[in-house]
């Protein structure tokens, strides 16, 4: 047997964090830069595949606020940078809160704006709300269409295009576990509509001010188990359209998400810490 103390090898610092199945790998950048803004895409890529890298739906860098407490950037398998992400600035939040860079209410600064959170603890979970861009409903690709027209037919389906943060597609659905989400949903989210491409959720209506949701994220050009922006976006077309109420409970695949809408658009989720890691270099 070695007694002999382990050197630590050198390499950069990770956490695995999820939000409600939703999953990142995130590097702190809160002191220093540690991956080059040039190759934060490429290290994306490489390190979200779930068989040669760590696996997760995307890579979050937290960094110092230039206008807010805190900075989120993520990047995605695809190489892409997201404008916003619900469940990864929860996990964001999650990890500043714990890392003592925050209190329990502070801002994050998204390519999508400023976003006010607050954290606070359940019996169970670790509960972060955080509110979200004010939605915006259009046609992106035609403006003119008519105010307050914000459907069109696509591969025969009702598509409402909504923003919250960053584009998405929603579609109703009589029976969601039902839908070949990866057959519909690249049709949608290539669509010429979406000039930047979009998420496309497809959403069931479910008992009271409950909706069941799965969502196809570009980017990741996959189902996710959850998606914030997703859940907000289904939320925010169904209180439009008069079908359900202010306060809706959003049960995505990895667990339930609560929208408040009014004058401000609150989300209130889980985040959690999986592990810590070291990637040698």
């Amino acid at each position: 047997m070695n007694d002999e103390p382990q050197k630590s090898s050198p390499g950069i610092s990770f956490a695995k964090l999820h939000g409600n199945g939703n999953d990142f790998v995130l590097i702190d950048e809160y002191s220093c830069t540690l991956i080059p803004d040039g190759m934060k895409g490429q290290f994306a890529a490489l390190y979200c595949d779930r068989r040669f890298g760590i696996g997760a739906d995307g890579v979050l860098f937290l960094l110092k606020g230039e206008n807010a407490d805190l900075k989120m950037r993520l990047f995605q398998p695809d190489e892409s940078e997201a404008e916003m992400c619900g469940n990864g600035l929860r996990c964001c939040a999650k990890f500043a809160r714990d890392a003592g860079y925050v209190k329990d209410t502070f801002t994050v600064e998204t390519l999508a704006g400023v976003i006010p959170v607050t954290v606070h603890e359940s019996e169970s979970d670790t509960l972060i709300r955080i509110r979200m861009p004010e939605s915006q409903f259009l046609r992106p690709s035609i403006p003119a269409i008519g105010e307050g027209d914000f459907r069109e037919e696509i591969g025969g389906y009702t598509v409402f295009a909504v923003n919250t943060g960053v584009p998405h597609a929603v579609i109703f659905v009589d029976k969601v576990d039902a839908v070949p989400v990866a057959e519909i949903a690249p049709k949608v989210r290539h669509h010429p509509s979406f000039p930047k491409g979009a998420n496309v959720n497809f959403v069931e209506m479910g008992s009271g001010d409950t909706l069941k949701i799965r969502t196809y994220e570009r980017g990741v050009e996959d189902e996710t188990l959850s998606c914030g922006t997703g859940a907000t976006a289904a939320a925010a077309v169904a209180h439009r359209q008069g079908y359900k109420g202010p306060v809706i409970v959003v049960e995505t695949k990895g667990g339930p998400l609560t929208i408040s809408l009014g004058e401000e658009t609150w989300v209130e989720g889980p985040a959690a810490t999986v592990y810590y890691g070291i990637i040698p270099i």
